[in-house]
């Protein structure tokens, strides 16, 4: 018995976008791609998982406001009993351990270079400098500001989105596994919420 899954994917950036199409052409798959802002989707009870994988809007954005409107846009998405499977920057990591550090030495060619990280324990963001080549060749930098959240912290929002059973565990960069206790040498976080 096959099984068939809808699979919508949406990005901010339309080269984003561009170059999922093509993996997606290149190994046959009809996935819906569509431009969209994570604080303002237009969906409402339409899918049974909700997806969001290496921080890809929350938590990037400059406000813990913002960062709970993709969380709630997330919710909003899903139909009753609906899973939410997301990952997070660690906020035990930085307690001990150096961001930029970090960064540096998971750093391959071509991607983009992190320089001058500042973690605020006050708010626990961290404000970086990211250097990359998009394109076109052209060099850009971005001043970055990111969240990094506690294990207490997430559990508490999605509980009061109506989350009911929610698992944290570590994640290893691009190997994500629920075997994986969270400890304060993992990066990122993987939750996995049900309402």
């Amino acid at each position: 018995m096959s099984h068939y899954l809808r699979i919508t994917g949406i990005d901010l950036s339309v080269s984003m976008l561009e170059k999922a199409k093509e993996k997606a052409k290149k190994q046959n798959l009809e996935i819906e791609f569509r431009n969209l802002d994570a604080r303002g989707l237009p969906f409402v009870k339409e899918f049974d998982v909700v997806i969001m994988l290496c921080e890809g809007a929350f938590p990037l954005m400059e406000t813990d406001e913002m960062n709970y409107q993709i969380l709630r846009n997330a919710e909003k998405s899903l139909k009753e009993n609906g899973k939410f499977i997301f990952t997070t920057l660690n906020g035990l990591f930085p307690l001990r351990h150096s961001i930029e550090q970090f960064c540096a030495s998971a750093a391959k060619d071509g991607n983009a270079v992190y320089k001058g990280n500042s973690f605020d324990l006050m708010t626990f963001r961290d404000f970086s400098i990211t250097e990359t080549v998009d394109d076109s060749g052209n060099k850009k930098e971005l001043k970055c500001n990111e969240r990094y959240y506690i294990p207490s912290e997430i559990t508490w929002l999605l509980k009061t989105l109506g989350f009911s059973k929610i698992g944290i565990y570590g994640a290893k960069l691009g190997a994500f596994s629920r075997k994986d206790q969270l400890t304060t040498e993992d990066f990122e976080m993987l939750i996995i919420s049900e309402k």
